[in-house]
């Protein structure tokens, strides 16, 4: 995966440091001297919260990561997931690595627009033709400039362009063919009002809601509607509570590994260029384990007795084009057109 600008920085500065014969430490300014003269290396346990449970293809991606960090580090850097939003919902972890209280997380993209405005450009539906698509451009330079926007505006850092998925439709109401069978179901979408805006423009009654309440809410029928990639739809039992599963694949759902950017930058530039090299060799690893899921769990959910539907996507692309009309100025139109019509 290509190499962010600032990622590159912090490379060539080791490959100068090494070049120039520095000091045989790598600890660079995360060290502490031990009144001898010599510096202690580096070590740590740190905290990733993860919103889905053991096994997830969101898990896969952190193990994965996990695993390399301790391997390039001698063990000195090591992590301790924390499943399911035990740390808080997806908001709260973003919140969370700004401050600099949560080491790392993965979330969805769905509330980082709350922190930088173009990040609301994921939820835009049917902006990518294809997973591909979606890989070509969260790798290419426009992946880049959306992460340096996250570092500067939020002080969080993307060390990887993992996923969510393509995301569809499920609910307790009925089968949905078209979109005027979504008319006066009360559907939840995450924290994020261009979501809200897609799914009235698609006729259901759109209401935001923290992901830890989606469950309870659907339960009780407070909500009859939802949406997400297959294997969080069975990593969380909504099958359990809706009948329906309508694959509208109506948005492509990146899910950004990201650490703290006042962690990040307490590490010595050694450090730094092994974490983005673990995060490199995590990230493919995590989108082939959620590909393979999204085959695996369809045929899960139907087992469990959910009735699938794959409903004609034309009249869905129609009814929401106003979405694109209100967001393109304020998302930002060259980023969009850039976006989606970038060849892979």
């Amino acid at each position: 995966m290509k190499q962010s600008g600032l990622f590159t920085i912090f490379a060539v500065a080791t490959m100068l440091l090494a070049a120039c014969g520095g000091s045989d430490s790598t600890t660079g300014d995360n060290g502490s001297s031990n009144g001898g003269g010599e510096t202690e290396e580096y070590t740590a346990v740190w905290d990733v919260s993860l919103p889905l449970g053991p096994d997830s293809h969101q898990d896969v991606g952190v193990q994965a990561f996990g695993e390399k960090i301790a391997e390039l580090t001698d063990g000195r850097i090591t992590i301790q997931p924390h499943f399911n939003n035990s740390l808080g919902g997806e908001r709260e972890a973003v919140e969370g690595l700004s401050i600099d209280s949560i080491d790392m997380a993965i979330t969805s993209t769905g509330p980082l627009g709350g922190f930088v405005n173009e990040f609301f450009m994921f939820d835009l539906p049917y902006l990518f033709e294809s997973k591909e698509h979606a890989y070509a451009v969260l790798d290419s330079e426009i992946g880049d400039e959306l992460a340096e926007m996250l570092a500067t505006q939020a002080n969080v850092m993307i060390l990887g362009w993992m996923e969510n998925g393509v995301r569809h439709n499920t609910n307790s109401v009925r089968p949905i063919t078209h979109p005027d069978d979504l008319q006066g179901i009360n559907h939840r979408t995450q924290e994020s009002e261009v979501q809200v805006d897609t799914w009235t423009a698609l006729g259901a009654n759109a209401t935001p809601m923290a992901w830890p309440e989606v469950y309870t809410a659907l339960q009780q029928g407070v909500m009859g509607s939802q949406e997400n990639p297959l294997p969080t739809i069975y990593d969380v039992n909504f099958f359990e509570v809706q009948d329906y599963l309508n694959l509208t694949a109506h948005v492509y759902s990146p899910a950004p590994l990201m650490i703290s950017k006042q962690l990040f930058d307490s590490l010595s530039p050694e450090d730094q260029a092994l974490v983005i090299e673990a995060a490199e060799y995590a990230t493919p690893i995590q989108r082939e384990a959620s590909t393979e899921q999204e085959i695996e769990m369809l045929q899960l959910l139907q087992d469990e007795g959910m009735e699938l539907t794959e409903p004609d996507l034309g009249p869905f692309r129609v009814a929401v084009e106003p979405v694109y009309e209100k967001w393109a100025p304020q998302i930002g139109e060259d980023l969009i057109e850039r976006a989606r019509n970038f060849e892979y």
